[in-house]
């Protein structure tokens, strides 16, 4: 496997990562601190009412609304990972009392007045593992079908986590990604794991109820936990005090990959320097341009995701079965590249150019099924059809790139798309920062459309007087009323 380079852009708005292979970008990862949610986030909860005729509890946590608990959801009833209903269960009011104080996990976001949904079922998540503190068994992933390696992964976790007549000090779920683990890997998530436990409960004794015990990792965490392994050759961080903070979290938990870890400080943005802005804006466009000349096409719908193949001006081959083949096997590589980058889950189908040797099917389809390998996200890819097309699944794991930085457009019905007013308002923060450290105007001028300004003034209003501060410039914003929501111009004054 190549080795990797992860670039961390940083800004208190938005963390984006990128995971170069080569010097190509193989996938992109945002996070905005605006659209974190709650859920794995464990609270020190305490009972402020209980309802015996809906068998459920309302729970404080410190949140804007009480959240809510179900008995179901109760220590002691089903576990949540068997998914079991059919088990007794002891009524909530001769369980819980009012002033009662819990500790609880989040496992749905609040939405609209309904508060956050509840569990006394404590789950921690690591790379490989899921830990069950309350629990006893080794549970292992439906979608790790073999028997005999359902039976090896049970009979090594066992030995790894002391189940030999000690106390097992917890359970264990493992994961899909668990399957080709070595025990040093399984040993470091369990480590991690009994660590992360350790500290929800001494703060649990020591915090006053509404406290966060534990908050899900941010994505510069995840970083280390999920996407660093032994073919990390670095991880840069474009912010000094993340990364000081990624290196007492990764000293904590994730020893083996804090050496990896470097603050970048050079001049310019560190995606500009890598050309990731660059792909960025090629993974939100339709026509993807092939080395050879080919092209391909992705089309993001609702019930699948099409990949169309072309030749285009590709000609150098001798004759056309073998420039048919080549397209096909350069964009068998592209497509497995296009469906990490974009984040593209679900029914993926690939129209390839007709091949009419049969051989030259079984390769494409080889290295298809080679470059796809590379995805840590699980695919499944079937032959090819009568029809010619080859059908394959890729598990949806977050939002596609698309659904994430763009809204369908007003002003054509849905039919295309732009970036979200948002999205524009970061690329105008970051556009203004790389101006300052090129120029020192006496003021910087916004002008953009309606929506872009009113986010500026309103929900982004912190973090551009943040920016002014920084900079050490005054920003000022004029509307324009026929510009479109992606156009913006910066005028130094």
């Amino acid at each position: 496997m190549a080795t990797q380079d992860i670039l961390i852009n940083w800004s208190p708005q938005e963390t984006r990562v990128a995971v170069v292979e080569n010097g190509a970008v193989q996938e992109l990862h945002i996070e905005r601190t605006l659209e974190r949610g709650q859920v794995g986030n464990v609270y020190l909860g305490k009972v402020v009412r209980v309802l015996p005729g809906m068998q459920s509890a309302f729970i404080d946590i410190g949140l804007e609304r009480a959240a809510f608990l179900h008995v179901a959801d109760l220590l002691g009833g089903p576990p949540r990972h068997e998914g079991r209903h059919d088990a007794p269960l002891v009524p909530i009011e001769k369980q819980v009392f009012e002033g009662q104080t819990l500790t609880v996990q989040v496992i749905k976001d609040a939405i609209g007045t309904k508060g956050a949904r509840l569990s006394t079922q404590v789950s921690i998540a690591g790379r490989m593992l899921v830990f069950l503190p309350h629990d006893k068994h080794i549970g292992i992933s439906q979608k790790i079908g073999s028997h005999e390696l359902r039976e090896s992964l049970r009979t090594r976790m066992q030995a790894l986590t002391g189940q030999d007549g000690k106390d097992s000090g917890g359970g264990f779920i493992l994961r899909t990604n668990a399957e080709e683990a070595s025990d040093a890997e399984l040993g470091e998530d369990i480590a991690y794991l009994r660590r992360a436990w350790a500290l929800i409960r001494e703060r649990s004794q020591k915090l006053p109820p509404g406290s966060l015990l534990h908050q899900d990792l941010s994505l510069a965490e995840r970083v280390l936990r999920d996407l660093a392994n032994e073919h990390t050759h670095s991880i840069r961080i474009d912010s000094k005090l993340q990364c000081e903070a990624l290196q007492r979290f990764g000293e904590t938990y994730m020893p083996g990959a804090v050496h990896k870890l470097e603050h970048y400080k050079g001049e310019r943005p560190i995606f500009d320097l890598f050309g990731i802005e660059e792909e960025i804006a090629r993974a939100l466009a339709r026509r993807v341009e092939l080395k050879s000349g080919g092209y391909l096409i992705v089309d993001q719908t609702e019930a699948l995701t099409t990949v169309d193949v072309n030749t285009g001006g590709f000609v150098g081959a001798r004759n056309f079965d073998d420039t048919i083949f080549k397209t096909n096997l350069e964009a068998a590589g592209a497509i497995a590249r296009q469906l990490r980058l974009r984040n593209l889950g679900g029914i993926i189908i690939a129209d390839f150019i007709d091949m009419t040797r049969p051989e030259h099917q079984e390769a494409v389809l080889a290295e298809l099924r080679k470059q796809l390998a590379r995805d840590r996200t699980r695919t499944t890819v079937s032959g090819f059809t009568q029809l010619g097309l080859v059908e394959m699944t890729r598990k949806r794991t977050r939002e596609s790139l698309a659904h994430m930085l763009c809204e369908p457009c007003p002003t054509c019905q849905g039919r295309g798309q732009v970036k979200t007013a948002r999205s524009v308002c970061y690329d105008i923060l970051r556009e203004i920062l790389r101006e300052a450290r090129q120029f020192s105007p006496k003021e910087f001028r916004v002008i953009a459309s309606a929506a872009v300004v009113e986010m500026l003034l309103d929900e982004e209003s912190v973090h551009l007087a943040g920016l002014s501060e920084f900079i050490g410039k005054p920003i000022s914003l004029s509307a324009e009323p026929t510009m479109n929501p992606e156009q913006y111009d910066i005028v130094l004054m």
